[in-house]
């Protein structure tokens, strides 16, 4: 078991991960691959695709999805976290423990700024991350991360809501 560094949501204390499953980077490249040819990517044509295993050992794809609005763009990883929450984890302590992003060539391609801080709430600083170089820690991805740990910390006391007014009879 390995402790997570940060807190959990809301500001719980860190949970205990189980070990990673053995990873098989080919097969997570491979099934990323194959989920990026079903990728909707009619304004960049860059098909994204992007494979998770989970510390269970469950493997979840998400693909890229374009927009007009450029802004409502979602990229893999979204589709991956969401596949995520959607199957429904083993039990609290199960996150991904480790991700390939590739373009439509199999070719690896780091998340993006964004999908990076979304895949520290899916998988913590110790989530491995498929490169061009082999596997990295998320955390060397993204030093000094914005974590559920200050959210919980800097949060403004909200005011106190008025009572609703006493119906009389």
């Amino acid at each position: 078991m390995r402790p997570e560094r940060s807190a959990g949501p809301g500001g719980r204390p860190p949970r205990t991960l189980p070990d990673p499953p053995h990873i098989d980077w080919p097969a997570l490249r491979a099934a990323a691959t194959a989920v990026a040819s079903r990728a909707y990517a009619p304004y960049s044509g860059l098909r994204v695709g992007a494979a998770g295993q989970t510390s269970d050992g469950r493997v979840l794809v998400g693909c890229n999805v374009e927009n007009a609005s450029f802004g409502l763009t979602l990229c893999a990883e979204c589709g991956l976290v969401s596949a995520l929450h959607a199957a429904g984890p083993g039990n609290e302590r199960t996150g991904l423990a480790a991700v390939a992003v590739v373009a439509g060539d199999g070719e690896p391609l780091l998340p993006c700024g964004r999908c990076r801080q979304l895949l520290l709430e899916a998988g913590g600083g110790r989530l491995l991350v498929d490169t061009a170089d082999g596997p990295v820690e998320l955390k060397a991805l993204l030093p000094a991360a914005f974590t559920t740990t200050e959210l919980a910390q800097r949060r403004e006391p909200q005011p106190p809501q008025p009572e609703p007014p006493q119906e009389t009879r």
